[in-house]
């Protein structure tokens, strides 16, 4: 089984009984993008925090 699916069926452990397709696809779209900013951090690097607090105090 692939890890994908792994995950979702994860995912889907974890929610209620009651949960509604809206709500599997506001957690699917989360994991996206998750996984999505994890692989950009390993590809292209990170910064620290303090390059962080920087970054956002100019906008203060």
């Amino acid at each position: 089984m692939n890890t994908t699916k792994r995950e979702i069926e994860s995912l889907l452990r974890k929610l209620p009984d009651d949960c509604s397709i809206e709500d599997v696809q506001y957690h699917l779209h989360v994991l996206a993008k998750v996984q999505q900013e994890l692989e950009a951090a390993d590809t292209q690097g990170t910064v620290t925090q303090e390059e962080a607090e920087e970054r956002l105090n100019r906008f203060v």
